[in-house]
């Protein structure tokens, strides 16, 4: 480590340290180690045509990480510029103390706001690692303005989910030299979500993709960031129309960037129609048309989301204590780290067979029937007035304590798990026998008719189904989820449905997806 780079990593941590990490969560303020960064740029370097003069710029510099490893990675004689984007003066003002002798040019102020330079002006390396603000921290006219200025900069007319680091990406492309190259390290998730879909056309179709290394992510790079990060290359290059069958693209995954875990090399053009690219490093590109999914055989839906659990579930004790009537309750599972067992037997009553046994409130009657004939639950009700009917999802229901109909699923997934070493599988797959309904930690699989006549006919079936759907193999349903920081999975309703299903299919003896 040289010594201004010591000098640097104290400013950092003096700096980050008079701000809240919730600020600098809401500004997208996660600071490059030093150990990512020289990977990064002595990447740039390998890329970079030799001899060639450098023209540097980090459009969100930072106190500069980017920056001195650059000055390692390139000698002084092969740079010609370099310039840095700092919004942020509490960082911008520090960082142009430390930079002061060296051929820095650090401006203070918005990257995005700032005209792009002439052609003979532009820079021929761009490595940044962009503010990661979610969409729901920038205002609608913000919004609107970063839209415009990306479609001019880049012809990309970004989606209104998209965060701030997919404008910087396009917004740069009007700074990038004709054949210049750009190392983007950005959140791994614009691979699989929807309104990925506009940058990852940008990247096949106005640009020459080079690269995408995805970080493992149970090796948090930002300690104080749950995302999942990725490295993305590209050179300022439009495909000719004969270009993309014969370009191939590099897809590597875990370990270094000069040493990944895996890597694959995958033609550009087979990239177009893969909807997600995550799993592309290890599993390559999937040509699944006509495979049966789990979709074809279930209905997928999110678990309840009731708006304020303690209010609304309790358990057998606490409706005993409040003396609630019981007939508007009706049993609810717990957590995952509450089910022991993936196979839920039922009483005769169809209760749960399980340790915590939790009810949730369900009432659709209105209030003034409540308080003439139930009189002991509007007390209840009333005392969730104050707080609880004025949350999100209750003030927008009629009436307000009402839930959303979700009955009993006999087949059951977790939403979001961690690949955890006991257990070796992130997501798990539960067989309710019960007549519980399910929270929004689950995945319910309704079967559709066709299955669910099958499940009438044959009592055995059910155990042989989940069976079925407890071998897909993790990275089965990780290829069709998408993965945040810290190991942490997610699979959505339609991501679940996208899952194959082909065992499901013979167990059936079908060929074809069930309708």
């Amino acid at each position: 480590m040289t010594p201004i780079e010591a000098r640097r990593l104290v400013l950092q941590g003096a700096l980050d340290g008079a701000g809240t990490p919730t600020e600098r969560n809401r500004l997208g303020q996660f600071a490059t180690p030093t150990r990512l960064a020289a990977e990064v740029l002595a990447h740039a370097r390998k890329l970079f045509p030799l001899g060639r003069p450098v023209r540097f710029l980090d459009p969100a510099i930072g106190t500069g990480a980017f920056y001195s490893a650059f000055l390692r990675a390139f000698p002084a004689r092969r740079i010609e510029a370099a310039v840095g984007f700092e919004i942020d003066p509490h960082y911008a003002e520090p960082a142009r103390k430390l930079w002061r002798r060296h051929p820095l040019q650090l401006v203070v102020g918005d990257f995005t706001a700032a005209k792009p330079p002439a052609a003979r002006g532009r820079f021929n390396l761009i490595v940044c690692n962009p503010p990661y603000v979610r969409h729901h921290h920038m205002t609608a006219a913000e919004k609107a303005r970063l839209r415009e200025a990306a479609a001019g900069a880049s012809g990309v007319r970004l989606a209104g989910l998209a965060g701030l680091y997919c404008y910087f990406l396009a917004l740069a492309h009007a700074w990038l030299a004709e054949d210049g190259i750009a190392g983007w390290l950005i959140p791994s998730e614009f691979m699989d979500v929807n309104y990925g879909e506009p940058l990852k056309r940008y990247l096949l179709e106005k640009v020459e993709l080079l690269r995408v290394h995805r970080c493992d992510p149970g090796d948090l790079q930002f300690s104080d960031a749950l995302v999942s990060s990725a490295m993305v290359w590209l050179r300022k290059r439009r495909p000719s129309p004969g270009h993309l069958p014969g370009h191939l693209v590099e897809f590597s995954f875990g370990g270094t960037l000069a040493d990944p875990a895996r890597s694959r090399r995958v033609g550009a053009g087979a990239l177009r129609n893969v909807r997600k690219w995550t799993g592309i490093a290890a599993a390559g590109v999937r040509a699944a048309r006509g495979a049966s999914k789990l979709g074809d055989f279930f209905s997928v839906r999110r678990g309840l989301a009731t708006g304020a659990n303690r209010f609304f579930i309790l358990t057998r004790a606490e409706i005993e204590a409040r003396r609630l009537p019981r007939a508007f309750f009706r049993p609810i599972l717990p957590g995952p780290r509450f089910l022991p067992a993936d196979v839920i037997e039922a009483d005769p009553d169809g209760m749960p067979m399980i340790e915590r046994q939790n009810f949730i409130l369900d009432c659709r009657l209105p209030e003034a029937e409540i308080r003439a004939r139930h009189p002991v639950l509007w007390s209840y009700l009333e005392s969730g007035k104050p707080s609880v009917a004025k949350t999100y999802l209750c003030s927008r229901r009629n009436p307000w304590y009402a839930q959303e109909y979700r009955p009993a699923a006999p087949f059951i997934c977790t939403y979001m798990g961690r690949n955890l070493a006991r257990r070796k599988k992130p997501f798990r797959f539960i067989l309710n026998r019960s007549q519980a309904t399910a929270a929004n930690v689950y995945l319910l699989l309704y079967p559709k008719p066709a299955l669910a006549r099958a499940l009438d006919e044959d009592p055995g079936l059910a155990r042989r189904v989940w069976a079925l759907l407890d071998a897909i193999p993790p990275e089965t349903l990780l290829w069709e989820g998408r993965v945040y920081g810290g190991g942490l999975f997610k699979l959505e309703p339609n991501e679940l449905a996208n899952v194959r299903a082909d065992g499901i299919a013979a167990l059936l003896g079908v060929a074809v997806a069930l309708r």
